[in-house]
């Protein structure tokens, strides 16, 4: 728990906005009959008001104001005391208290005051301040709101019989199967077992593209099926569902002080002595020279006008923006202080398998034997493959299928740890890695073996498709290449990166150095620049981070596999790509949804914006009371220059406007890939 004002900012921040917005209408319809027959205010304008029970208008009204618009900040003020955290809170009650009982004392002839109207505009004032703060934070905060609100209310549950029930999400369970119509929401985690339709994800990740599902693709709450109909088998409800966890990590960031929040609460706890000996000093010197009624006013004004409002508000709002802005754009934040150390990261390492590739294999190369076609040796892989389930197997059929080359193939037969056989077209076929050549004892022409032999230079993985008469020898007539693919967003961000001024960029990996290597060529790494660390074991990842934090970096690492945890918890700044697993997710203080490295640069954009606005309004908090105290205790009286108490409420509201304005700058901070 914080201590000064801003504690007490947060323990006040928990009021409904419409608390204050009821409190400030009726306080304002009261205050206006209050300064409508102030004699202060008639001898301004020039007009007099005399009818029975005039001079009872300020004191019932007054005193009504004073305890139902100043409760509020009179219930803060105690728990400010009771808590030993005095703050802003505590200073409001402490100036309406004063101005009640100076007018008061006025009523009974102790003062030449006409304080009334000056105590109600001041309460009403205050609560307008108030009302604005709340409904400030209470937009950042709607990000929670806005989460809860992906939910469907109902789902359509299939039953055993095949028929179709509507029933309320909060009695599905786990095993359930459930129909998502075209348009509708998905209403809880799940695996999909008939069908398949693009889904639209950007609740969840910010990519604004629809994403294809299909059977076995898992789907999580709150998505849309754009196209087509889906049956989801649900095997997360509730609070188990990415939804609800993504709501519990921005309840969490938003929540948490980083170390902004603390000067700021140290700044804070520092004014309200400040402004409480300049009262108790404003109120003895004049008192001193003779002027009581001045007295009593320079210090209500003082101790108005010292009200820690902006200051309160300056870090609160800009928390709960950034981490609500962020959540929208899929970059959910954990830790404040791993998003404030963003903005200082000088080494961003990626974990490469999974993050800046896709994590699986895909044809980057086909080569074919002297008159045979590329795309023949395709065609019959492709169908050779057809019913393997592994996933070098997937890649070769996805390419033939993507290219409308389909054949027919029968007897298919798996040869374990070598390759897969089958017929086709009345010939039989294999198609493999070395143990089968070597077991097939097939030959290899020269131009195709010295295509093989660039490929598995550069870490490719190389299988053949190889013909096997029922006569002579097999003989390989095609190959392909097979590579992790790099994903199309690394480039880019990479390149993001440089331009942001990261100065070394490294990537580290289990996976031989030819395929390390090329794999960074293919990203734009520059030689002697950036780095390359190659057969890393899994333990000695967290080492690598630990050598280059040792260099002297600020470092950020990248992953999202169980092996990268330690890493995470090792950097400066952990993030896990949010498609990773649940290790990795807990080590990591930010979590980009999307599975777009792009995100990387994301994050540094906002720590760097929100720091910069943090700064801005501190400096600006500062700056005004520094300036403020002294005139509303009136040091420039002698030039006839004086602040009266509503005035300082105007000028204390105003600073907390401008504050306010300022953090809502941050919106327009670019978090979305792609975004203008």
């Amino acid at each position: 728990m914080g201590h000064g004002p801003a504690a007490g900012h947060d323990k006040h921040a928990g009021h409904d906005p419409e608390q204050f917005r009821r409190k400030f209408w009726l306080s304002l319809a009261l205050t206006l009959p209050i300064i409508a027959t102030s004699h202060m205010v008639m001898d301004w304008f020039g007009y007099s008001l005399d009818f029975p029970g005039v001079d009872l208008v300020g004191p019932v009204l007054g005193s009504v104001v004073f305890c139902y618009g100043g409760w509020p900040f009179l219930v803060g003020g105690v728990r400010e005391v009771r808590d030993r955290a005095p703050g802003m809170m505590l200073l409001v009650s402490m100036a309406i208290t004063v101005a009640w009982l100076a007018s008061l004392a006025t009523s009974v002839g102790a003062f030449d005051l006409d304080f009334w109207w000056e105590l109600a505009a001041l309460v009403t004032i205050m609560l307008l301040g108030h009302w604005q703060e709340m409904k400030a934070i209470g937009q950042a905060h709607g990000a929670l709101a806005a989460l809860a609100a992906l939910l469907p209310d109902d789902a359509e549950r299939i039953a055993r019989d095949g028929g179709v029930h509507r029933v309320p999400v909060a009695e599905l369970r786990v095993g359930d199967v459930v129909l998502v119509r075209p348009g509708g929401r998905v209403p809880a985690d799940g695996v999909i077992v008939d069908g398949g339709a693009e889904l639209d994800e950007s609740m969840i990740t910010g990519e604004s593209r629809p994403v294809p599902r299909a059977v076995g693709d898992r789907v999580v709450a709150g998505t849309v099926a754009t196209d087509s109909s889906l049956r989801v088998r649900v095997d997360a409800v509730g609070e188990e569902t990415a939804l609800a966890g993504i709501g519990r990590l921005v309840a969490q960031a938003q929540a948490s002080s980083g170390r902004a929040q603390v000067l700021a609460d140290r700044f804070a706890a520092t004014l309200f002595y400040v402004a409480a000996a300049a009262a108790l000093v404003t109120f003895g010197l004049w008192w001193a020279l003779g002027d009581p009624d001045q007295s009593v006013v320079r210090t209500v004004t003082v101790l108005v006008i010292a009200c820690p409002h902006a200051l309160g508000l300056a870090i609160p709002l800009v928390i709960a923006l950034s981490t609500a802005l962020s959540a929208r754009a899929g970059i959910l934040v954990k830790d404040r202080l791993a998003l404030e150390r963003m903005r200082t990261v000088d080494a961003v390492l990626f974990d490469k398998t999974g993050t800046l590739t896709l994590g699986r294999h895909t044809v980057t190369g086909t080569a074919a034997a002297p008159g045979v076609s590329e795309e023949e040796v395709l065609r019959v892989a492709g169908a050779v493959e057809a019913d393997s389930e592994h996933p070098l197997a997937k890649a070769l059929t996805t390419v033939a299928h993507d290219r409308g080359l389909r054949a027919v193939a029968r007897d298919f037969r798996s040869l374990t740890g070598r390759g897969v056989q089958a017929v086709v077209d009345g010939t039989t076929w294999a198609v493999g890695g070395p143990a089968l050549l070597r077991e097939l004892d097939a030959t290899v022409g020269d131009e195709l073996a010295g295509v093989t032999r660039d490929w598995s230079a550069r870490g490719a993985v190389v299988l053949h498709l190889v013909r096997r008469p029922e006569t002579g020898r097999p003989t390989a007539v095609g190959a392909f290449a097979l590579e992790d693919e790099v994903r199309p967003e690394a480039r880019a961000a990479i390149a993001e990166l440089r331009a942001q001024g990261v100065r070394t960029i490294a990537m580290i990996t289990g996976d031989a150095r030819p395929v390390a290597e090329a794999v960074a060529a293919d990203l734009g790494f520059r030689p002697g620049v950036d780095e390359v660390f190659a057969e890393v074991l899994p333990a000695d990842k967290d080492r690598v981070v630990a050598d280059l934090r040792a260099r002297g970096l600020t470092v950020a690492m990248v992953g999202d596999g169980v092996n990268d945890a330690p890493a995470l918890a090792r950097a400066d700044v952990g993030l896990a790509i949010g498609a990773g697993t649940d290790v990795a997710i807990e080590s990591a203080g930010v979590v980009l949804a999307s599975s777009d490295p792009r995100g990387v640069t994301a994050v540094i954009r906002l720590s760097r914006a929100s720091y910069r606005k943090m700064v801005q309004n501190l400096a600006w908090a500062a700056g005004y009371n520094v300036v403020a105290i002294p005139l509303a205790a009136g040091a420039l009286a002698w030039a006839g220059i004086t602040l009266s108490p509503a005035v300082g409420a105007v000028l204390m509201s105003a600073s907390t406007i401008v504050v306010a304005l300022n953090a809502q700058l941050l919106r327009r901070v670019r978090l979305t890939p792609g975004q203008r």
